[in-house]
């Protein structure tokens, strides 16, 4: 009886230990951790929410000091912050990839509305966006002032997170990734900000947002062809559905499109000789956006701009980007800089 007893408070001690102490569960050390907050965005003039996955070692007593590069992660539309943890399943990979050999870094996932993560060309009407739902969400979340998404990001967010964890400053420790329309962020961003960072990656990115089928020339050579557009009918062509929720951000001229275009924005930064990201590109063939990724390969091919480009079977799902998450992570890992861990 007395060893029932003794069992008894036992498990009653052992069930009254928080999940989330660390220090009172050795395995959590093996494991990253996720944490969600949220900021005040001075560029959109809101508050916004954020998921942080901390790598294993940077909670471990004897890491007090050391420092981690830093990778943002960018959801698509629709989307929001928690969209690479739950159906990315970001946090598992991330520490079975350290477990793997990966070096740790720390990964950022802000919530981006469905801002395509830059400057739009026409201002927000407030009233009619609150009138619009988005997935329950109350207008205060989702309806911004300013939406300048890209200095969002590249401002706000970086300095955010530099001042609130553990991290290297420095563009040489800092990347930026995402999916379908987050892809076309994380080129975009990378290419209009190279003081801030130095790698990115695009999963099924929106990366010739302004290509279309031209049928024109079908008669004489029986084929249709593709090229980018060059009028406001030919950007609705091109984007069809999605025209609605594009025009406010990149406008309805082709020339504002130009400037905002993955492709234009690299060719650009190269002739001003500035430092071009290492770029990651993953696309299946079975995605609608396939010959969008393969004309921005021919694009950045035709002026020597190295990438590394991956294509494999699957379509634009979830299971296809959490299939190609782990060599994007582990490409980003491996190009930024980091210090020796401490001891």
């Amino acid at each position: 009886m007395l060893r029932f007893l003794l069992l008894c408070c036992l498990c009653l001690i052992a069930t009254a230990i928080p999940a989330s102490d660390a220090a009172s569960d050795p395995a959590s050390l093996q494991r990253g951790a996720v944490r969600r907050e949220s900021f005040w965005s001075p560029a959109l003039g809101a508050r916004k929410r954020v998921e942080v996955y901390l790598p294993p070692s940077y909670r471990r007593p004897g890491h007090e000091n050391t420092r981690y590069p830093v990778a943002v992660y960018l959801h698509g539309k629709w989307g929001d912050e928690t969209d690479w943890v739950i159906k990315g399943h970001l946090a598992a990979t991330m520490d079975s990839l350290i477990g793997a050999g990966m070096p740790e870094m720390l990964v950022v996932m802000p919530d981006g509305d469905d801002g395509w993560w830059m400057s739009w060309v026409e201002g927000v009407d407030l009233d009619e966006c609150a009138r619009t739902p988005h997935r329950g969400e109350p207008p205060e979340l989702f309806c911004v002032p300013h939406p300048r998404y890209d200095t969002y990001v590249a401002h706000d967010l970086v300095a955010w997170v530099d001042a609130t964890y553990r991290t290297l400053a420095q563009p040489a420790s800092r990347a930026i990734g995402g999916v379908s329309m987050g892809g076309y962020g994380a080129i975009t961003i990378a290419a209009r900000y190279p003081e801030v960072f130095s790698a990115a990656a695009s999963h099924a990115g929106i990366l010739t947002p302004g290509l279309f089928a031209d049928s024109s020339s079908l008669a004489t050579t029986g084929r249709v062809t593709w090229r980018v557009s060059r009028t406001t009918n030919e950007l609705q062509r091109a984007t069809g559905a999605r025209w609605e929720g594009m025009y406010p951000m990149f406008g309805v001229d082709s020339a504002t499109w130009r400037v905002r275009d993955p492709a234009t924005l690299l060719l650009t930064q190269q002739a001003r000789g500035e430092p071009l990201p290492s770029l990651f590109i993953d696309v299946a063939r079975g995605d609608e956006v396939l010959k969008q990724n393969r004309v921005f390969r021919a694009a950045l091919a035709a002026h020597d701009i190295p990438l590394t480009y991956v294509e494999s079977e699957g379509d634009h799902s979830w299971a296809n980007y959490r299939a190609s998450l782990s060599r994007a992570l582990w490409f980003l890992a491996g190009r930024l800089a980091r210090l020796p861990a401490a001891s």
